[in-house]
Order: C-alpha cells, then structure tokens, then sequence
C-alpha cells in the first residue's frame, strides 16, 4: 500500500524508542504508527530489516493466538526514493493508555533495581508484588511471550516493549498486545550474510545455540534460550511451552513469509529455514524434555509408593524368631 498521500494529514501522536523513525497517521479513521527503516548512517547499530521482521513475527504471534498489534507493509516515496515501512494500528485511545511493564516494576517499594532492570528473579517479584491484574495472568503472558521469542530469536524483549492497557476513566486494566518485534529474525543480516547463513550448518547452528540471547538476566548474564529451556527447571516457563508449542502451525507460518512482499527468494529461504532451525532444535526438543519430566512423575510416584508399602509390611510382618 502506497502510503505517502497519508502523511500529508499526521495524526497528532508521537511514539519514542530507538531503531528509526515513528510517526502516526490517519487512515480509515485509525491512527496508525509507521516504522521506518534506520538512516544508513546509523546501520552500525540499528537493523536493515526491522520493518520486515516486525510485519512477520507479529504475523507469527497471531497464527499462535497470542493477541498482537495488527500491522501490514507499505511504501513511502520520498523524490526518486521509496521506504518500505511497517504501519502499527494504535491500539490506545482516549480513555485507553499503554502502560509498560517497566513503569510497573519501577513502583514496587521492593524492587531494588530500576524499571528497567531485567534480572528475571526482580521481574518476577514485581509481578508478585504488582497488585493491578491477576498475577498468574501476567506470569503467563510474560512466559508465552518468552517461548514465542525463542523461536523468533528476539533479543530485546525487555521492560519497556511489553506492559497493560488502563482505561483512565474506569481504572480498569487488561493486558495490552505485543508489539515491538523488530529485533527478531537477525534484523541486521543483509541478503549477502541470509546466503551465508544457509550454506553453511555450523554458521546456522552459531544463530540458533549461541546468538541471539534473550534480553532477561539471570545472576547478570542474559538468558540463552536453549540452555535455559532444555533444563525445563521453571515451572511456569514449562506450562508456557505445554501451552504454546502446540499452537505453532510451521507450515502456516511459511505460508506468511511466502506472502510477504519487498522480500526476495533469499530472503524468504532464510527466514523459513532459520524458524524452522530454532523451533526443530530449540523448542521441539525442550518440549519433549518438559512431556518426558511429567510422564516420569506418575512412575517415580508409584515406585516410591512401592517401596513405601514393602517397608510397612516389613514392619508390621511378626518376627518369627519370636513365635
């Protein structure tokens, strides 16, 4: 969609955060956020394919049925020039404000550290602490986020991109829909690295084991996500994968990289294989994990109730030394 006619008219709605300009227009009534892609000035650390990534893995979210901000893809001509762009819907309105996690965690009288801090033991005293939702509510959509996040590798899940959505006139709170998902999918890989990549299994195996890392801490160092999730040792991430895992329709996803426009053959080779790569080598295998640690319960349960029976009937067995 050609959406340069639209920004004649601006909506009055300004966005910050980092990674290219925002700005919100009008259309059909809705205010919309566009995504533009990093100034080439500033490739050294911004990411070439953010408004791609954000179009696809907010695409993936909804086909697993985690509630996500709608989006599309679109051009913006500017002279000779055309930027390709992601359009957000706003899903705020008068009345309605987004309020992130980070504030949240920053009102707790027991968190020590900032808002913004993302060790995972103070994220979770804050949800504990926080008393505006339920707060298995939010521990689960913090962990569902988590394991959609390991499949589309996103490095910059942290306080301040996820967070609830307060009605100022009736106080009431609901968990608002992700959004920013622009640091998923190796953003920053140009077509040049994508073929790189997929030619050879050993640079592949370095992206889905050893980068991209989760933005969440534990003890200071941030969260490898296959390690952390094939030790299955968090019990409420384990429900996450129970719940989750299941929902992730790969050949659905495929179909929505195939669909996906201003992307060539590279492009869409690479971003099939790499979700297929991380969910084949990370998740199905920690899943699995997680089934097999369930099913060993009922039979180490019932091993332990065996000896426990033995060694009672030991014990009340008549001594025959005696009789």
């Amino acid at each position: 969609m050609d959406l340069t006619p639209y920004m004649k008219d601006k909506a009055v709605r300004f966005y910050g955060g980092a990674n290219g300009n925002k700005i919100g227009i009008k259309l059909d009534g809705d205010v919309y956020m566009i995504k533009f892609p990093p100034k080439k000035e500033a490739l050294k650390i911004s990411y070439t394919n953010s408004c791609i990534s954000e179009y696809i893995c907010c695409k993936i979210y909804k086909v697993i049925g985690t509630p996500v901000q709608e989006v599309f893809l679109g051009k913006i001509s500017a002279g000779e020039k055309e930027k390709i762009v992601v359009a957000c819907k706003d899903f705020t309105s008068p009345g309605i404000v987004l309020q992130d996690f980070a504030a949240i965690k920053n009102s707790c009288i027991d968190s020590s550290r900032n808002g913004y801090g993302v060790e995972l033991s103070e994220i979770m005293a804050a949800i504990n602490e926080q008393d505006i939702m339920p707060k298995e509510d939010v521990i689960n959509r913090f962990w569902d986020m988590f394991i959609v996040d390991a499949l589309i590798g996103n490095f910059d899940r942290h306080n301040g991109n996820w967070g609830f959505l307060i009605n100022t006139n009736t106080n009431e709170v609901s968990l608002a829909p992700v959004y920013d998902c622009g640091s998923s999918l190796l953003p920053q890989a140009d077509t040049e690295l994508q073929k790189k990549i997929l030619n050879d299994p050993a640079e592949m195996d370095n992206r889905i084991f050893l980068f991209p890392t989760s933005a969440i801490k534990i003890d200071d160092k941030k969260i490898n996500y296959y390690d952390f999730l094939i030790q299955a040792g968090n019990q409420d991430c384990n429900s996450a994968l129970k719940r989750i895992f299941p929902k992730i329709n790969m050949e659905a996803i495929g179909r929505i990289i195939e669909e996906c426009q201003y992307i060539g053959k590279t492009s869409k080779a690479f971003y099939k294989q790499y979700l297929s790569e991380r969910y084949k080598k990370i998740l199905q295998p920690s899943y699995l994990k997680v089934l097999g640690l369930e099913e060993s319960k009922p039979r180490q349960n019932q091993a332990e109730f065996e000896i426990k029976q033995q060694s009672r009937q030991h014990m009340q067995a008549p001594d025959k030394t005696r009789i």
